[in-house]
């Protein structure tokens, strides 16, 4: 159970991952070594997954964003399987949600321009197992960007 020190930890990283200590430590109104115990808590009890940078996908030539909607064309364990591992192993996929619905499965993807994405569908995607039918949707303003939680 997470207490009011814990979620504050947690809004401050969510801030900022690479807040020292000492400065987390004062946003929170805890010693260092309190801090630092309970970081490392959060971290050993999953609370806290990993720290990344946030990077612009424009300047790394990844400017378009897609959401495509994949329809298999049997649900079974085997094709979800298959269907997964070939997910994973392909960079331009930034997330692969199971879902409820109308189709299987919301991917979100990023590539440089439609030329790349029209690549990557008939290169790609549509050889990926068990895919049937796809519907694409590309974004043309990201209105709300976060990986922050509500705490």
């Amino acid at each position: 159970m997470l207490d009011e020190i814990d979620k504050r930890i947690l809004r401050a990283l969510q801030e900022d991952g690479r807040i020292t200590n000492q400065a987390l430590a004062e946003a929170c109104h805890i010693s260092p070594a309190a801090c630092f115990d309970r970081v490392k808590r959060l971290r050993t009890r999953g609370y806290i997954l990993g720290t990344m940078a946030v990077l612009d996908p424009a300047k790394l030539d990844r400017a378009l964003l897609i959401f495509i909607e994949v329809l298999l064309d049997r649900t079974t364990g085997d094709v979800f399987d298959e269907f997964a591992k070939a997910v994973a192993a392909q960079p331009d996929i930034l997330e692969c949600h199971m879902v409820a619905g109308g189709f299987d499965y919301l991917i979100k993807a990023r590539v440089k321009d439609m030329a790349a994405y029209r690549n990557f569908l008939g290169e790609i995607l549509v050889k990926m197992p068990g895919v049937r039918e796809t519907r694409t949707y590309a974004v043309l303003e990201e209105v709300k960007n976060t990986l922050a939680l509500p705490i």
